[in-house]
């Protein structure tokens, strides 16, 4: 079943998380229409290839415009057309851009399928959801709306108050102008009374409007320290979440949009309280509030400015090498990463050319071997983003030591100089791409357990984890890499495994770092994350399409296999991960004895080298054995429970035409299938002659029949 159809079955709830994803970027109409299409194609690998992400736009908007021209309603096919003028437009000046938004909308609907067959939402996720929850959004929306609105007015007054002292300027200066004679008569007594009165109404609104100032500045810093601070800082706590293939991350360019309106409203004060100083110039007084006020309010409006644009230097996109977008946060030696810094405050002072310097390690072995400063260059297509290429090679022998990437720069702004400075999450460094399993271990520890932006030396003495928090983590990544997360019966399976029975039931149970990644499974050469590890690159490589279609068991012991088979009908199959293998599937199907009891047959494991070979799909087809009636046949029948065979895999078959090259290699790799059943019929002599018969040319599984081993 298609994932967009899958989409149309889902609760409403789960629909809804769905519609949050699509907006003008990428709208949902084209995730109708095109649905085939956009499932059929690999935008993971094209929103880090331009290339590519050219031809796959391309065709999508070759398919979208004979979409319109075939579509009789009128409404949708003018909707049609308005949205590929505006697609087209978009993928032309971005396609890079374009790629990886639809990329992360397919993969944040495999998510939500992947949750709402678990039917429960992990802490990790719940925890998310919350930090950015609708009503406080609204909230921060209204605040920061009321403080613009109020500084807006306090221009008003500002100019209220300057036109106020024009006038009072005026008649000052005619009454200084009479003639000294005249300045005790009743007309000037009575014009010296008017014009104190209206000195007395200009301190009055100068002390009104300084108040208010006061009050708007003291909303501002509280709206800083309250909300917009924690807004940003729940932001990175969803950007570690999401490197470690959490939740979609959304939200910065509405944190950007808060950034810049509270950046603008103190701007706007710091011209306001400028004015209020050129008006002291011309008409001061004893006691005046202008000079006594100004200089403290004004240091508190630098101050905010200072703040409020040094902390909005962020990173966007955390480095990432362009084999491995799904991996962040791990850097090879020799090989080119990216990543994105992005200054959230968006102002007509600022849209220059800003310098960012990169550093890695400081005072550490580390270099860059390119250059170290790029140019910001201020875009509306990209949001004011920076993209940095960098490479960088090194020493170093991999262990679960941290490294950091650093960016700094400085500008000169209305006279308020700015040192910027951000950093990257800690990296992780391989020299090979054997050491990326143990190097992804890391960064989903460490992003996991702990928000601190610089803790190079966190694997010194590394937290526990609980279960709970762990089991939702490696879910993520079965739906991140392989399209379908982990339900809850496999989770507690792989809790069994990593904890035992009775550990496994409980969340709240803590895993140590050692046991999850370094100390190898009881009886076995490898760790429990090496073999987890190992299965997830099977999946991707040769089993996705079986995986996704949910025909894979997987995480499922020996004895809940025969429980699950003793009651079915003969040829019931099942697939499961092997235990003992790294990176091995298996298949298990149930026959009946003659005294009619169940008796369970499996294959040895298949692993990435035989499955380069054929489809497993095609495997399992194909596969037979000698069985009584001395013709081979095929054992598997039905998946379980009770799918047929050709229902369940019959779409992902390969067409016949290779078949028969198929049999060749199957009735090699069916050697240990055939082996038991030999065992039971025919001995070890004729067991003998079977190793004969396959050191000579096979073309097809029906020679292994009991009159060919005969004519031997």
């Amino acid at each position: 079943m298609s994932q967009w159809k899958q989409i149309q079955q889902l609760q409403i709830k789960y629909q809804e998380q769905v519609g949050y994803l699509y907006d003008d970027n990428f709208p949902m109409d084209i995730r109708q229409v095109l649905s085939n299409y956009i499932e059929s194609q690999d935008w993971d690998t094209a929103a880090n290839h331009e290339s590519m992400a050219t031809v796959l736009l391309s065709n999508l908007l070759s398919q979208l415009d004979r979409q319109c021209s075939q579509e009789q309603n009128f409404l949708q096919r003018h909707n049609l057309k308005f949205i590929y003028q505006q697609l087209q437009t978009k993928c032309k000046a971005s396609p890079l851009l374009m790629a990886g938004v639809i990329s992360s909308c397919l993969r944040e609907e495999r998510r939500i399928i992947s949750t709402a067959s678990i039917q429960e939402q992990g802490p990790l996720e719940k925890s998310m959801q919350n930090s950015v929850a609708f009503e406080r959004q609204k909230n921060m929306d209204n605040r920061v709306a009321v403080i613009r609105s109020s500084v807006q007015m306090m221009d008003q007054a500002v100019k209220y108050l300057e036109d106020m002292q024009d006038d009072f300027d005026f008649r000052y200066k005619t009454l200084q102008s009479r003639d000294p004679v005249d300045r005790n008569t009743e007309v000037m007594k009575q014009e010296v009374t008017r014009l104190q009165e209206m000195l007395n109404n200009l301190d009055f609104k100068r002390k009104e409007n300084l108040s208010k100032m006061s009050d708007v500045i003291k909303e501002i810093d509280a709206l800083i320290v309250s909300q917009l601070n924690p807004e940003l800082m729940e932001w990175k706590r969803r950007q570690q979440i999401n490197c470690i293939g959490g939740p979609l991350l959304t939200g910065l360019d509405q944190l950007q949009n808060w950034f810049t309106l509270t950046a603008q409203s103190l701007f706007q004060m710091k011209r306001q309280l400028d004015k209020l100083g050129e008006l002291i110039l011309k008409v001061t007084y004893e006691s005046d509030p202008i000079p006594l006020q100004r200089p403290q309010m004004e240091e508190q409006v630098k101050y905010l400015i200072y703040h409020l644009i040094k902390s909005s230097f962020v990173v966007e996109k955390q480095p990432c090498m362009p084999t491995h977008p799904q991996k962040p946060l791990i850097i090879k030696t020799g090989v080119q990463f990216t990543t994105k810094v992005r200054l959230l405050v968006k102002l007509p002072e600022v849209d220059y050319q800003l310098k960012v310097k990169t550093i890695f390690d400081k005072n550490r072995q580390f270099f860059i071997l390119t250059t170290t400063t790029k140019v910001m260059d201020v875009e509306e297509s990209s949001n004011g983003c920076l993209s940095v290429e960098f490479r960088h090679l090194g020493p170093v022998s991999v262990t679960e030591e941290l490294h950091s990437l650093s960016f700094e720069a400085q500008f000169n702004i209305q006279g308020i100089n700015i040192d910027l400075e951000t950093c990257s999450f800690p990296l992780v460094v391989i020299s090979n791409v054997s050491q990326l399993p143990g190097g992804w271990a890391s960064v989903m520890w460490y992003n996991l357990l702990t928000d601190e932006p610089r803790n190079l030396g966190f694997f010194a003495s590394p937290q526990r984890a609980s279960w709970g928090q762990l089991s939702e983590v490696l879910s993520w990544q079965f739906s991140t890499f392989a399209g379908r997360g982990l339900n809850r019966e496999q989770l507690c399976m792989l809790g069994e495994k990593l904890m035992g029975t009775v550990q496994a039931s409980q969340n709240e149970c803590q895993v140590s770092w050692s046991k999850f990644c370094k100390e190898n499974i009881h009886g076995k050469n490898f760790s429990f994350w090496m073999w987890l590890d190992s299965i997830l690159e099977l999946i991707k490589k040769h089993l996705l399409p079986i995986w996704n279609d949910n025909c894979i068991m997987g995480f499922v012991s020996k004895e809940t296999e025969r429980a699950r088979l003793k009651d079915k009908e003969p040829g019931t199959f099942l697939l499961r991960f092997s235990e003992s293998h790294l990176g091995g599937i298996t298949f298990t199907w149930v026959e009946q004895s003659d005294s009619g009891e169940a008796k369970f047959i499996s294959v040895e494991p298949y692993t990435k080298s035989r499955l380069s070979a054929l489809p497993f799909a095609d495997i399992i087809r194909d596969y037979k054995v000698i069985t009584d009636g001395e013709v081979p046949e095929n054992p598997l029948k039905f998946l379980y429970p009770d799918i047929p065979k050709d229902e369940a895999f019959g779409r992902l078959y390969n067409s016949q035409q290779n078949k028969g090259k198929m049999s060749n290699i199957l009735s090699q790799q069916n050697g240990r299938a055939i082996e038991l059943v030999l065992r039971k019929h025919y001995g070890n002599v004729l067991l003998m002659l079977m190793e004969m018969l396959l050191r000579t040319p096979i073309t097809t599984s029906r020679e292994y029949s009991h009159n060919a081993l005969l004519k031997l």
